[in-house]
């Protein structure tokens, strides 16, 4: 399997360019970004078993260390990744440890391709209609945390998709690639700067334009706003939603405060009304 000489020096040119991933102008550049932990890679190895995943979900090079291996799991994913494409790469474990950003690592970070688990509103198309759900549109989000719980939140609840407004943090910064816990390789990623023709599209598919507001709209539960298929507007942290948006809205849904907080978490927030979509939307 070791198609390279083990890697021991944390200079190696294959290093340094991989530590660079870090940063969002080096991910663009390499037009690629790290996964580290065993839950991550194998949702990605599960998800590339899919017909789309085959597809968008392009592994790179393959970092291990047999000597930090302490169960089967990552025997098994080194082999399943390199089966997929994935170019296994040897390292030290202190290698290893210089591109980890965990507390441990697990044996092994592999790169995937960016620009391939990027989705475009056409690529959409074919997997919402004719039965459309709950998508969700974040305006011009900052925080990657938020982003990573959000993202993940929106998997478990089943929503065909996440559609970012930029400029937005970059989904796949690694505090948000962390925060997904995999599910950056099962909810579709949709970013553009183009918010006419999205807000077109969308009513086009069938989905009501739902705006989170706490100053404008019903209570989620005293309200039928999120009754059917929905594409639910979240706003960011700081400055809510675009005056852009508020104009082509069919409704809003708030969340009651009752205590002294003066507005809740993006993440929080999404995560209830998501929730109240699924119970309202379950037979």
């Amino acid at each position: 399997m070791r198609t390279v000489a083990m890697i021991t020096s944390t200079k190696n040119p294959r290093l340094v360019q991989a530590r660079k991933l870090t940063q969002r102008k080096h991910r663009q550049r390499q037009n690629r970004f790290l996964v580290e932990g065993l839950q991550l890679l194998g949702m990605a190895v599960e998800m590339m078993e899919t017909s789309t995943g085959r597809r968008k979900i392009v592994p790179g090079e393959l970092f291990f260390c047999e000597e930090l291996f302490t169960g089967p799991t990552a025997p098994r994913l080194l082999a399943q990744l390199t089966r997929a494409g994935a170019e296994p790469v040897p390292v030290s474990a202190a290698v290893l440890d210089s591109l980890s950003e965990r507390d441990a690592s697990q044996g092994l970070a592999a790169t995937f391709a960016l620009a391939d688990m990027r989705w475009s509103l056409d690529e959409l198309e074919p997997i919402i209609p004719p039965r459309p759900g709950l998508v969700v549109v974040l305006d011009k989000l900052q925080d990657p945390g938020n982003l990573g719980t959000l993202i993940r939140t929106a998997d478990a609840v089943g929503v065909q998709a996440m559609i970012l407004l930029e400029p937005c943090v970059d989904p796949f910064d690694p505090k948000t690639v962390r925060g997904t816990m995999g599910s950056i390789f099962t909810v579709p990623l949709v970013q553009t700067g183009e918010i006419a023709p999205l807000l077109a599209r969308l009513p086009a598919w069938g989905f009501q334009l739902v705006g989170a507001d706490a100053r404008r709209g019903q209570p989620a539960w005293h309200s039928d706003a999120l009754s059917g298929p929905v594409a639910l507007i979240l706003g960011n942290e700081a400055r809510g939603l675009s005056p852009e948006l508020h104009r082509r809205l069919s409704g809003y849904v708030s969340l009651p405060l009752h205590g002294h907080a003066e507005s809740l978490n993006v993440a929080v927030a999404g995560g209830i009304l998501m929730y109240e979509w699924l119970r309202m939307n379950t037979p």
